[in-house]
């Protein structure tokens, strides 16, 4: 979903105007270890399944719906990978609005479901290796992409 009334209904009283936006994103791997990416319509630059939190909605709950909204995928969050705001993790959507996420990254599991645009959101969805990322929107620190190795990884914080 593109937006929700939530986010609508603030839209609608302050405009394009910065919106401070929690919010939540996926690094979800197939079996060959590749990550998951979205481009979504419009867009030059891929990024991670992810989304707003909306009133009331756990974090965890907020990513397994929006995975699930954007790829089809039903996933179980794993761990939390890293908790990334600030003003570099500001942007501007081709429509003027402007927002600030302050975002938790899941490392998730696929539980069912094949890759998949679902609500029209995004144009394209495709794995990538570790070697191989693509240009992304949002400027997530290399090692979040990292796959752990035997210990346990700890998570980023910035």
């Amino acid at each position: 979903m593109p937006i929700s009334d939530y986010y609508r209904e603030l839209r609608s009283q302050i405009g394009t105007s910065l919106l401070m936006m929690p919010s939540v994103a996926a690094v979800i791997r197939n079996d060959a270890h590749e990550i998951l990416f979205v481009r979504k319509s419009g867009e030059q630059l891929w990024g991670l399944p992810a989304g707003a939190v909306e009133p009331g909605e756990t974090p965890s709950r907020a990513v397994r719906r929006e995975v699930f909204e954007e790829t089809g995928l039903m996933v179980t969050p794993l761990r939390v990978s890293g908790v990334f705001g600030g003003a570099k993790y500001a942007y501007e959507y081709s429509n003027g609005d402007r927002v600030e996420y302050s975002v938790t990254v899941f490392e998730c599991t696929i539980v069912k479901g094949t890759p998949r645009n679902m609500d029209g959101e995004c144009e394209e969805l495709r794995f990538f290796s570790e070697e191989e990322l693509p240009q992304i929107a949002i400027p997530y620190p290399p090692e979040l992409f990292r796959r752990p190795s035997g210990e346990a990884q700890p998570a980023i914080f910035e």
